[in-house]
């Protein structure tokens, strides 16, 4: 290896390690934002289960394009190319990857019984660098949300400032 592709594969991973989303997208399918942790060499994620985060267009032994947010100013930092690897349920790999996500996993339905859960119900991914770095998008790259199954709320009734405001002049 080169001491350009050592630097490369040294930011990939410091850059991946400090933040705690990135954005990844399959063949033909837009870049979605995910929650990971890094763990031996690779970005893992969790998805695809009820409750948890999609992961549409990433398919065992495919490509991913990987761009990672810097955590404090939210700026692109670096982009790079993956190879998606699915790890079987149960198995040493697994285990050791679960182990590193399930500290991560905020406000979990099932606590401790989760990794049971993603064991039967969703796919756990490794995000593997090949070395190939991107290059960085220009420009906002500001799209409309994806479809979702979550909903937003709906407008606050007319009165609501009235009521809230009334309620600061009792005090």
């Amino acid at each position: 290896m080169t001491s350009s592709e050592l630097l490369d594969q040294a930011l990939v991973e410091e850059a991946t390690k400090k933040s705690g989303l990135v954005w990844v997208g399959g063949p033909g399918v837009p870049a979605r934002a995910l929650w990971h942790v890094w763990h031996e060499g690779a970005a893992c994620l969790v998805g695809d289960g009820l409750g948890e985060q999609p992961l549409p267009g990433l398919t065992d032994g495919g490509a991913a394009e990987v761009t990672v947010r810097s955590k404090d100013k939210g700026g692109r930092l670096v982009a790079w190319t993956a190879k998606v690897v699915e790890l079987a349920p149960g198995s040493e790999a697994w285990t050791a990857a679960v182990g590193e996500l399930k500290g991560k996993r905020l406000n979990a339905p099932d606590g401790e019984a989760m990794t049971e859960r993603w064991a039967r119900e969703c796919r756990v991914l490794r995000l593997e660098p090949t070395g190939a770095m991107g290059e960085l998008p220009q420009g906002s790259l500001a799209e409309p949300p994806l479809p979702s199954p979550a909903t937003t709320r709906q407008a606050a009734p007319a009165a609501l400032p009235r009521l809230l405001l009334k309620k600061r002049k009792q005090r």
